[in-house]
């Protein structure tokens, strides 16, 4: 796993959490801050996975 992958994954759980909570004590301020950093943690999370999989077809084409 690369970093974003890792980091985006991180920011994603912590914005899940943060939704959560704000939808448990009823804060839709703290709900949609949730919401867009779950949001922004996904992306973070394709743009690694995007990486490696480009990272792993270069080497399967150095390695034909």
């Amino acid at each position: 796993m690369n970093k974003d992958q890792v980091n985006g994954r991180v920011e994603a759980v912590k914005g899940a959490v943060k939704k959560a909570a704000g939808q448990a004590v009823g804060n839709d301020r703290l709900a949609a801050k949730g919401a867009v950093q779950e949001s922004g943690g996904k992306v973070q999370s394709s743009v690694g996975d995007a990486k490696a999989k480009a990272g792993d077809a270069i080497k399967k084409a150095i390695d034909r």
